[in-house]
């Protein structure tokens, strides 16, 4: 696996890959890497003959009194899981090489849609963070494919469009959320979670599978259905950020007669927030 810390030198590599006609896959991550993280490696690999992945901790999608500066760091640890997992390039930049002239005068890049609701509404800001590296990196790497979980829906929903509104080159792909043995969604995050919760912290899974198996069922009181997901979790002793059923596409509060409805939850324990979601189509 070649390293890269600029983004001049990864430029000059992926170009003489590019010049034989290979095809490009890129995972962008934050590093402190987990299973979750190498299945995006392996898919990639699938579907390209190069397969890039950066680990850069993104300052600009932290908000005030966020983990920024305990958020885990991991890199010769996760060096060792990316060469075991066949990744070809690791593209691991500081703050300086992706914003040389400093955050405050940053170019943004904005998505008015999808932004403002659900994680967004409790992390301001936090998507235009999202939106403008993920946009510095696929300007950096120029992927053929680029691939993100499930886990994080409404950023891949955000980065969707973020790519649809600006034409860029580059098919977005999704991967299945992976999960721990008892079906918590493997965060890096989880590691915040004291021994005390961790027994307790999968009802937030089981009340999006609880609410998706009502709305199934043929229930449309969404709001009755989001009251009592949160009262269970609620009971299990932890805080709600919120819990709800969206379009699938549009992440507008579901409707009626959507037929494809995704329901979302976030919740904290004492020092972590997590998040979880469950697709259906009716």
């Amino acid at each position: 696996m070649k390293v890269f810390h600029t983004v001049s030198g990864l430029r000059d590599d992926l170009n003489k890959e590019r010049q034989q006609g290979l095809r490009v896959g890129f995972v962008p991550t934050m590093g402190n890497l987990h299973d979750g993280h190498l299945a995006l490696i392996k898919q990639a690999r699938q579907s390209n003959d190069v397969v890039v992945c950066s680990i850069f901790v993104n300052a600009l999608q932290f908000g005030l009194n966020e983990d920024w500066d305990k958020y885990p760091r991991t890199y010769q640890n996760d060096c060792d899981k990316l060469r075991a997992a066949g990744c070809d390039y690791l593209f691991h930049p500081d703050d300086i090489e992706m914003y040389p002239n400093g955050l405050d005068t940053q170019s943004r890049v904005i998505c008015p849609t999808m932004t403002d609701v659900l994680c967004g509404a409790s992390r301001p800001g936090h998507f235009e963070g999202v939106t403008t590296v993920v946009s510095k990196l696929f300007n950096i790497v120029q992927p053929d494919e680029a691939i993100f979980g499930i886990k994080d829906y409404q950023q891949l929903a955000v980065i969707r469009r973020m790519v649809q509104d600006l034409c860029m080159p580059v098919l977005i792909s999704s991967a299945p959320i992976h999960r721990e043995t008892d079906g918590l969604a493997m965060s890096s995050r989880n590691r915040y979670i004291t021994a005390e919760e961790r027994p307790l912290v999968t009802v937030l899974k089981d009340s999006l599978e609880w609410m998706a198996g009502e709305i199934q069922s043929g229930s449309r009181d969404f709001s009755g259905l989001e009251e009592a997901a949160k009262a269970r979790i609620i009971a299990a002793g932890f805080k709600i950020d919120y819990v709800t059923a969206c379009n699938s596409k549009t992440l507008d509060l579901a409707a009626h007669d959507d037929m494809e409805i995704t329901v979302l939850g976030a919740m904290f324990t004492d020092a972590a927030r997590l998040i979880d979601n469950l697709s259906i189509t009716l």
